[in-house]
């Protein structure tokens, strides 16, 4: 492969800010935004780069906003795992020559074709029989052309935030199946799978590595690469997780020990692991109700908190700033609604927020990289967010 090169953004000139409190003061914003550290990416980034024994791609899905995609291409992110043509779109417009993994299990005909065509792609996944034909009806036979299996396992419990399980993902016996008409029709066989968003169970990864080993050699199929997905956890005030060199070292010693020495190539996907901490969202208080517990703010579970709602355990932590400064003190118990106008957009858990909170307050909320952005809507015509470049973001 050729080295990707890297084009850099053309953004208009931007302060930095020392922090999310120097932005409200310096801004004022009435509107919610996103707080973002490249310093914070760039680390996080050099850590899979360095320590993950093989090929460290981006699920683009979990953040795609321009800001991260070029930061990662700057650190060395050249691969990049696609759910879209879209994100492909997104993604060439900072790295003209990214390699791309399409690794949606389900695409259309035209998809397929302008994946293939307009983006150079030349990986494709599959879980069924009858996508593989669809593929090779559209692209015919051509053995630059890799072919990722999707293997599925049943979920333990607890053991990840999302559940990939439930839509994607073929049984064992269907996989060597799979693999097997993959070769016959001179394509380059891959085995994959997903344990699921903030999966933070090292033994997870190791059960669908025992599986894949299982598959390849019941079909007769020397697999060149192995790609272990994502998953990786970010710590949240309800749920923490092992650092990713666990993983890598629990990923490493199995799949020597299952493959042997002549194990497939190990690829990786993170998202969330990579991205989490490096956006915080800047938010507003719009009300304060003096007689009861009820405060009102300018995001919320339509907007950069949909996920918060989707799975609370992943609650991130907050503070408050008022005038530049992190103000501390006696905790209330308040009930957070967003700015729509559905009782539904509330917070899933009351939160113990400063008691003599006041109108115009900001809150902040931080590691909220990853499916913060991404997941927003423009419902009641809330959802734009500015991105603004901070040296330091509120996390764990």
């Amino acid at each position: 492969m050729s080295a990707a090169t890297v084009i850099t953004p053309q953004f208009a000139p931007r302060n930095i800010y020392e922090n999310a409190g120097q932005v409200a003061a310096a801004q004022h914003p009435d509107e919610p935004l996103f707080c973002f550290s490249a310093a914070e990416l760039k680390s996080r980034a050099q850590q899979f780069l360095s320590l993950f024994p093989g090929l460290v791609t981006y699920a683009v899905k979990c953040n795609p906003s321009r800001d991260v995609l070029a930061t990662l291409a700057e650190a060395g992110i050249s691969s990049w795992d696609v759910a879209s043509v879209h994100e492909m779109a997104a993604v060439h417009a900072v790295q003209p020559k990214a390699h791309f993994h399409y690794h949606n299990p389900v695409k259309s005909r035209r998809e397929i074709e302008s994946a293939y065509r307009s983006y150079h792609c030349r990986r494709f996944v599959v879980d069924c029989r009858e996508e593989l034909q669809k593929i090779h009806e559209v692209l015919g036979a051509d053995a630059t052309v890799e072919i990722a299996v999707r293997l599925v396992l049943p979920r333990d419990r607890g053991s990840s935030a999302h559940d990939f399980s439930t839509k994607f993902g073929a049984p064992e016996h269907t996989c060597v199946e799979l693999l097997q008409q993959v070769v016959a029709l001179g394509y380059q066989p891959v085995l994959t799978f997903h344990p699921g968003s903030q999966s933070k169970e090292p033994q997870v990864y190791v059960r669908h590595i025992e599986a894949a080993a299982r598959i390849a050699t019941q079909a007769g199929v020397s697999v060149g690469v192995l790609n272990v997905g994502g998953g990786f956890p970010a710590n949240y005030e309800l749920s923490t997780a092992p650092e990713p060199e666990v993983f890598f070292r629990a990923i490493e010693n199995a799949v020597v020990r299952t493959f042997g020495a002549q194990h497939p190539r190990l690829e990786c996907e993170p998202g969330r692991g990579m991205v989490a901490t490096c956006m915080s969202l800047l938010t507003r208080v719009k009300l304060v109700c003096s007689d009861g517990d009820d405060i009102f703010i300018n995001d919320g579970v339509y907007g950069g908190l949909m996920e918060y709602m989707q799975a609370p355990d992943l609650r991130p932590p907050f503070r408050v700033w008022r005038d530049g400064k992190e103000i501390e003190g006696h905790a209330k118990s308040w009930k957070v609604f967003g700015p729509t106008c559905d009782p539904l957009d509330v917070l899933p858990h009351r939160l113990d927020i400063l008691e003599g909170l006041r109108e115009g307050d900001y809150i902040e909320f931080g590691t909220l990289g990853a499916y913060g952005l991404a997941t927003a809507t423009r419902f009641n015509g809330y959802g734009e967010h500015q991105i603004v470049a901070v040296d330091h973001v509120l996390e764990m």
